[in-house]
């Protein structure tokens, strides 16, 4: 299966702020969405990505007083990206191997979605049921 698998049953909505938005603008977002990360967009270029990690870690180190910092101050600058003909199999790995839990997806250098680990583990979870019922319907048959 391929990352357009997911993107076509999750959609392609993707949430973005601005690399100068405050901070607190960015967690009320994350807060309001119920969402994990955002991407860090300056017109239709990703900037960097800010996942609730970099809002812990910065916290913890500079205090609630970081809340009124630009976002560009806090977020990842470095964004693995995969392409929409990427396998399940291969964003397991690059998840994994990064350490990260979300990934932006793109085409022609242009995002058109954004997976997150828990979009991959439902889509495994319904891959092993729909593989189950396979089996318990062909047992029935046999």
């Amino acid at each position: 299966m391929t990352v357009r698998s997911i993107l076509n049953t999750k959609g392609h909505n993707v949430l973005s702020v601005e690399p100068g938005a405050k901070l607190a603008a960015a967690v009320k977002l994350l807060g309001e969405k119920r969402i994990g990360a955002v991407l860090v967009m300056n017109q239709s270029r990703i900037e960097g990505i800010l996942s609730e990690r970099d809002i812990v870690r910065v916290l913890g180190e500079r205090g609630a007083a970081v809340l009124d910092e630009p976002v560009n101050n806090v977020m990842t600058r470095k964004v693995v990206s995969c392409k929409e003909t990427d396998t399940v199999a291969e964003i397991m790995e690059m998840m994994t191997t990064g350490k990260f839990r979300h990934l932006p997806v793109l085409d022609n250098g242009r995002v058109v979605g954004l997976i997150s680990i828990g979009d991959v583990v439902k889509w495994r979870v319904r891959e092993y049921e729909t593989e189950q019922e396979a089996l318990r319907d062909y047992i029935k048959t046999a």
